[in-house]
């Protein structure tokens, strides 16, 4: 099955962090399938049969190959294309897609309403390790704190443009 790993806080080619073939060599220590980055903010898409291993395996040699640990989180590519499905079309410079590991975020609650409004964005939905944020403003990067105050957890987002033309590129 293919997936979609997001490596937070990973801007590739800047120093101090980890290389794209420190990236794609963890994922082959992690014995993952088909690994393909995607732009140089640690993006992976990968083949798996236990995902959940891999990424705890890959995590440790992204570590170990650069000497920068990094949290891995993933989703499946299907899955992402249901999320990415869900936001405006006509606006997708507004959206983020955040991957947490706490479970699920209730978006309505008025804690977490209340957060969104201070930080100028909206949770639209969210599921399983998962949120789609509305920014108020294009191109802000609002979610990943957002999500991170929320869960108490680790996140990281991807604006929706560039989640678009990952699925344009490998799930079509």
């Amino acid at each position: 099955m293919r997936f979609v790993a997001f490596l937070r806080n990973v801007n590739q080619g800047q120093r101090g962090q980890p290389t794209t073939d420190d990236i794609r060599g963890a994922f082959d220590d992690a014995g993952c399938r088909d690994i393909r980055t995607f732009q140089s903010n640690g993006t992976v898409l990968f083949d798996a049969d236990d995902p959940a291993s891999v990424v705890q395996v890959a995590e440790v040699a992204v570590a170990e190959r650069s000497g920068h640990a990094r949290e891995i989180l993933w989703i499946p590519l299907g899955r992402l294309t249901e999320i990415a499905a869900i936001a405006d079309a006509d606006a997708p410079g507004l959206y983020e897609v955040t991957l947490h590991n706490n479970g699920i975020i209730t978006a309505d609650s008025g804690e977490i309403a209340e957060q969104a409004r201070r930080r100028r964005c909206t949770v639209v939905a969210s599921g399983d390790g998962w949120a789609l944020v509305r920014n108020d403003v294009a191109q802000q990067g609002n979610a990943t704190p957002l999500i991170e105050a929320a869960t108490g957890a680790r996140a990281s987002s991807r604006g929706l443009p560039t989640v678009i033309r990952l699925i344009d590129r490998f799930a079509r």
